[in-house]
């Protein structure tokens, strides 16, 4: 496949994973009331931090690998495996725990459970097919769980529990598990599988797991430690300013979870850090042009969106967009370094990951909900500046060992 054609495959393929999970949402909300609307929600929020966490442990490692062959094959096939048993490992107990408990919460939480592997494991496959170079492959299994899950949720009465909410949703995903594992296995059977890699000490994924928790926690703590603390509307007021910038979340995510594969393709690893190097400046200008666009919108149409928390999340949407373009740098920073040496983006996270949350604290001490906004994009801008000095320090040093090695060379050769 051209490399055209599989970057608009992996970009389509991350809007439909979006689009799905939006309009699950939209559709529950409108379907259940109230209380059940907050159980569902919170189970999701669950499925969607075990859905983080499996994609940091086996997915995003896996999109690292280089190469072809059986080698590259049966590392695809192997994760894909230990995501069915792991999720099952987990879920199985937890609807077990679940059962006797009563509650519709513990019933939703008992439904996640069982249809845990279902969703784990297609998830997983879209990574295997992005290592493997087949994005349109990812893209045909999301289009079918979109339609699945638009189907399913659409049959169901006004007033369903949450637990109904959750088998439908969970079960929408089989047909494409079962359509994805038929065409992932026409390319991997045969391959050696090999489970225990995925548990030894050195794996990736336990750093990217840690870099997960960190930079998803944080944040987010803090924003609802200072809703809790402080004023409450700083909560909606910055909530409603990132929700606008959803689309973007989709370009980063396409980035960081399936850019290494399509930037792989390169014959060095310098065409590759300047192909990253342009795609930051891409995103970033795309991450302004949003908000210039968001800035624009008349007031009817952003109280649409948005309702009461429009007025407030506009004050913000200079800070906002300052500080998405920020993170597109971030974020291809980090792309390139896990190209060159993933060991090396874990201090990073942790470090500027903190100091956001400091600069988060002490913007709204000084200037309110603006202040914290503008906290948050210095924070941004930090690690930004942090990731891509780190970037050029690996180059530089790469090219210092290279030196020695190219002029003995020449003197062999003279």
């Amino acid at each position: 496949m051209k490399a055209r054609t599989a970057i608009v495959c992996s970009v389509a393929d991350q809007g439909v994973a979006a689009l799905t999970n939006i309009l699950v949402l939209v559709a529950a909300a409108r379907l259940s009331t109230v209380a059940d609307f907050a159980r569902f929600s919170a189970v999701y929020l669950v499925f969607t931090v075990l859905l983080g966490v499996c994609g940091a442990y086996t997915g995003q490692p896996l999109v690292l690998r280089r190469g072809e062959g059986d080698e590259i094959r049966g590392a695809c096939r192997s994760s894909v495996a230990f995501t069915l048993l792991a999720a099952a490992g987990l879920g199985v107990p937890l609807a077990a725990v679940c059962l006797p408990l009563p509650g519709a919460t513990a019933r939703a939480l008992m439904m996640l459970g069982l249809v845990l592997p279902v969703v784990l494991g297609q998830d997983t496959m879209r990574y295997a097919f992005s290592t493997l170079h087949l994005p349109h492959l990812a893209l045909a299994g999301d289009v079918l769980r979109l339609a699945c899950v638009l189907g399913a949720l659409a049959v169901q009465p006004h007033g369903v529990p949450a637990a109904r909410l959750v088998a439908a949703w969970g079960l929408s995903a089989l047909p494409a598990l079962l359509l994805s594992a038929v065409l992932l296995h026409r390319r991997v059977a045969g391959t050696p599988l090999r489970l225990m890699v995925l548990l030894r000490r050195g794996h990736l994924g336990r750093r990217f797991v840690v870099e997960f928790g960190v930079g998803n926690a944080a944040g987010q703590l803090s924003v609802l430690g200072l809703g809790m603390v402080g004023n409450p509307l700083v909560v909606g007021a910055l909530r409603g300013a990132t929700t606008l910038f959803g689309p973007l979340n989709v370009l980063f995510t396409s980035a960081t979870g399936f850019g290494p594969p399509l930037l792989g393709r390169l014959a060095s690893e310098r065409r590759r850090v300047r192909a990253t190097a342009l795609l930051a400046a891409i995103l970033a200008v795309a991450a302004a042009a949003w908000a210039t666009a968001l800035a624009l919108l008349p007031d009817g149409i952003g109280r649409h969106l948005l309702g009461d928390t429009w007025p407030t999340a506009a004050a913000l949407l200079p800070a906002t967009g300052s500080q998405y373009a920020a993170m597109a740098v971030g974020t291809c920073g980090l792309l390139a370094l896990r190209m060159l040496d993933p060991r090396t983006t874990l201090s990073i996270q942790v470090v500027f990951s903190l100091a956001a949350v400091a600069f988060l604290i002490g913007g709204h001490v000084l200037g309110g909900v603006p202040g914290a906004a503008w906290g948050l994009c210095l924070g941004s801008v930090c690690k930004a500046a942090a990731t891509w000095t780190r970037v050029v320090r690996l180059r530089r040093r790469a090219a210092m060992d290279q030196a020695p090695v190219t002029a003995n060379a020449v003197r062999s050769g003279s």
